[in-house]
């Protein structure tokens, strides 16, 4: 189940700076990336430890380094005296729990974003942590997996696009851009299992159909928790006066914040439609319920002078006229047919039936 609320206890009575890694306990070990480029040239290699950067930094050339891993607090404490990194920057790149924001600092912007993908056999969203620190010439970004979502970026690199006569700030903004538009993928995948289950709501609603209603709406506070400060972030970045970012760079920022708040605006749509289908869902069991209720009541109903009628001839007088007649159980028959046959026509006339 999407956990709202992660546990961060252990951090408790820690002095600042602290690194403790905060999210789900992994064993491979971290892989390092470097891609070092301008204009007219490109260099892409796996490296050992984020030291392997520290030669290409005079240079004139752009250098983005990707570290696949942050549970392994060793190698995220060298950054602190390698590039000067604050020890509350590092302490919130092995937090996973962490909110989703932007800190600025002397020589470095620090941003954190969460990226989603939903698993459709669960149908929970599962979310990993990215941080990014943005330098005058240089790039460093943290994931918890190795996974694709800047696979787009890493090929228009290669290609040789309009990316590579860029600073690193318009990188920044691209791995930023490929963050929020794979958001777009996850609530395609959540509206097509809403629309799933409209139809199954008004056509054949099953036991399973709260616990999916109640799934989606888990997920869509979760979305937005997260999803919320990110107009935050990206209205931050397209403002901030600061010489990490060029003016230009800022126009392309504030075309990922329209983006952000489509994505608020599709939520808050989705909200509304699933607090709707599970208004929709109870008013349907009660409707059900009210019917086996009317069928039973009705039966209770008819039985009630056939009771009468049987209590009355199974009491033992010695003297009762019918006991004694030749008809007598024909007649009684008759008569509880008549009965029934009448209360069932003065039941379809009302509509009750």
């Amino acid at each position: 189940m999407t956990k709202l609320i992660v546990k961060t206890s252990k951090k408790a009575g820690l002095s600042p700076g602290s690194l403790v890694h905060i999210g789900e306990k992994r064993l491979e070990s971290i892989r390092i990336s470097l891609v070092d480029y301008d204009e007219s040239h490109l260099t892409e290699m796996p490296v050992e430890s984020p030291e392997a950067m520290l030669p290409f930094l005079p240079e004139p050339s752009m250098t983005w380094l990707n570290i696949c891993g942050v549970h392994d607090t060793r190698i995220i404490e060298d950054l602190e005296k390698q590039f000067r990194i604050h020890p509350l920057t590092l302490e919130d790149i092995v937090n996973t729990a962490q909110r989703p924001k932007v800190e600025s600092y002397d020589h470095y912007l620090f941003v954190v974003l969460k990226t989603f993908r939903y698993d459709s056999r669960s149908n929970e969203v599962v979310s990993e942590q990215i941080s990014l620190i943005l330098g005058k010439n240089y790039l460093i970004t943290f994931q918890e997996t190795a996974s694709d979502i800047f696979a787009n970026v890493v090929d228009r690199l290669q290609k040789g696009t309009r990316i590579r006569k860029r600073g690193a700030d318009y990188l920044a903004y691209a791995l930023i851009d490929a963050v929020v538009d794979s958001y777009f993928a996850v609530l395609e995948a959540l509206g097509e299992k809403i629309e799933t289950l409209e139809e199954e709501l008004l056509e054949s609603p099953g036991s399973g159909t709260m616990e999916q209603i109640h799934k989606l709406k888990r997920n869509m506070i979760f979305l937005r928790k997260q999803i919320w400060p990110i107009r935050e972030i990206l209205g931050f970045l397209t403002k901030e006066d600061s010489h990490l970012i060029e003016d230009s760079t800022g126009l392309y920022f504030r075309d990922v914040h329209d983006h952000t708040i489509q994505l608020i605006d599709t939520i808050e749509s989705f909200r509304d439609i699933l607090s709707g289908m599970l208004d929709v869902y109870l008013s349907t069991i009660s409707n059900k319920m009210n019917e086996v209720m009317k069928v039973l009541t009705i039966i209770a109903t008819i039985f009630i002078p056939i009771t009468f009628f049987a209590g009355v001839y199974g009491m033992n007088f010695r003297v009762m006229p019918e006991l004694d007649w030749k008809w007598g159980y024909p007649a009684f028959w008759l008569l509880v047919a008549l009965v029934t046959y009448l209360m069932i026509t003065y039941f379809r006339k009302k509509n009750w039936l």
